[in-house]
């Protein structure tokens, strides 16, 4: 009887395990997979501990924009573009907590592109770009809780709910994801080049009458703030090129401003396009993004202004830092395949 009983509970065990072993798979295959801020998230938990030292925060802009393979190759930058899709500060707030549980940055530079342009206090749009790649925390739930109105927390949790019925429209993409290692994760470091062009004119005005940010982005602008002062950590606000109009263009005046008086950088490049060279035919995938060449030129602006500002290390040639290596085989493989 006594064996029996052994055996029934090894049994009992066996199953458990494996409704966790499936039920795990399940989930790997059917959750969303985008690189416009899920994977981004997902692939921060692979970087070596506290090897980054710049963190891109924010919108698609940092991305898209800012070329992690180069900063590297040309700078020995070790950067990660931890942003996702038309991200508000809110947001970017959780962000900042979350990488600082597994990273110490030196530096973090935020985007302010759609605190400028979007001004609703929950903004449905990409909430799954920016929720879903995160790890299940008290940190991601407050997050939600920022994000969504009370009575559409379940919308969004837990992620199965979003993503049960996703069986119907399987791609290769998620079946790769499931033998995806944690090496092969950690040679991303955030960066999404796009090979297109588009042609835009060239914006021709400068506001001079500054427009706050809306409360609630005022508000988790100075938690952003308060938070890297109290852990020493230095701020570099930008606004990336892309074909501004002119009422974003006042809350880039408000913020510069604030940034002089508390003593952060500020850098709104959409005042520099021809200092950094960007040509409005060639240069840029759609009005909001720059092309893979444009990313370039821009990266080499933002590295210069990097290493000019701040006391980074150059980590070239050191093993702990070989997943940036292998970043820039990556790049250099989509640039190969796309023929550019």
């Amino acid at each position: 009887m006594h064996m029996k009983r052994v055996i029934g509970g090894i049994k009992f065990i066996a199953l458990v395990l494996a409704l966790i072993v499936s039920l795990n798979g399940a989930c790997r295959l059917l959750c969303f997979k985008t690189a416009h801020g899920i994977k981004q998230a997902r692939c921060l938990y692979a970087q070596p501990e506290n090897t980054i030292d710049v963190a891109f925060l924010g919108s698609s802009h940092m991305h898209v924009n800012i070329n992690t393979a180069l900063l590297w190759e040309k700078y020995g930058i070790a950067a990660y573009d931890y942003s996702a899709a038309e991200q508000p500060l809110w947001m970017t707030y959780y962000y900042l907590k979350e990488i600082c549980k597994y990273q110490n940055p030196k530096v973090i530079v935020l985007d302010f592109f759609a605190p400028a342009n979007f001004l609703d206090d929950y903004q449905y749009k990409y909430i799954a770009d920016n929720f879903y790649g995160l790890r299940p925390s008290l940190n991601k739930l407050d997050m939600l809780k920022a994000s969504v109105e009370p009575t559409r927390v379940l919308d969004f949790f837990p992620a199965l709910v979003s993503y049960h019925a996703r069986y119907q429209e399987l791609e290769q993409e998620d079946f790769d994801f499931l033998f995806e290692t944690t090496e092969e994760k950690s040679a991303f470091k955030g960066y999404t080049p796009y090979f297109k062009e588009s042609q835009w004119d060239k914006p021709e005005f400068d506001a001079e009458d500054p427009l706050p940010l809306t409360d609630k982005s005022q508000k988790y602008l100075d938690k952003i703030i308060d938070f890297c002062n109290e852990n020493g950590i230095e701020m570099f606000f930008i606004v990336t090129p892309y074909i501004k109009e002119h009422e974003p263009d006042r809350r880039y005046e408000y913020v510069e401003r604030l940034c002089a008086e508390r003593g952060i950088f500020f850098e709104d490049d959409t005042e520099w396009y021809d200092t950094i060279g960007i040509n409005f035919d060639e240069d840029f995938f759609d009005f909001s993004h720059l092309n893979y060449v444009g990313s370039c030129k821009y990266t080499e602006h933002i590295g210069n202004g990097l290493k000019y500002r701040f006391d980074l290390p150059d980590h070239r040639g050191d093993e702990r830092y070989e997943s940036w290596d292998r970043n820039v085989l990556e790049i250099q493989k989509k640039v190969d395949e796309a023929g550019w």
